[in-house]
């Protein structure tokens, strides 16, 4: 067997390697948010009007930084405390001041008698950074929340 070939395979083997792009560093400081975390965020603060099937959670998120992922959920808990249905949920970015929201739930999905709670977290980077103390949410209609403070996640 002539080693012309294996000699060939090993330079391409070699040229491919070295051709290959260098892994970018990650930089400790966080950076603006992803471009489709952005658009998702434009998309759920620009509603339009309230719709006469729909109800309507507002108020406004303090303790924020900017450029942080906030993501809000309305949930039906069970006993232990576990998430079991999501009934509405909405994205924003955070801007280092206070970040008025408004989540729109249909009242009709609103499980009677169940437990409800208003939930949120707060990440950077990927890294969870801040959570909301659940908020009990006890009826169906429009509501206004008023100031919710994020907390430092555990």
């Amino acid at each position: 067997m002539s080693l012309r070939p294996l000699v060939l395979l090993s330079v391409f083997s070699l040229l491919v390697a070295c051709g290959s792009d260098a892994p970018k560093p990650q930089s400790p400081t966080p950076g603006p948010a992803p471009a489709q975390a952005q658009k998702i965020a434009r998309e759920s603060a620009n509603l339009g009007p309230l719709p006469a099937y729909q109800r309507e959670l507002s108020g406004t998120l303090q303790g924020v930084p900017e450029g942080a992922e906030v993501e809000l959920a309305l949930l039906v808990i069970d006993e232990k405390g576990r998430p079991q249905q999501l009934l509405a949920s909405s994205n924003l970015i955070g801007n280092n001041q206070q970040l008025p929201f408004h989540l729109r739930f249909n009242p009709e999905s609103f499980p009677a008698g169940a437990r409800v709670e208003l939930r949120g977290r707060a990440s950077q980077s990927g890294q969870l950074i801040l959570h909301l103390p659940a908020q009990p949410i006890t009826q169906p209609n429009t509501q206004v929340l008023g100031q919710l403070q994020f907390v430092k996640a555990p």
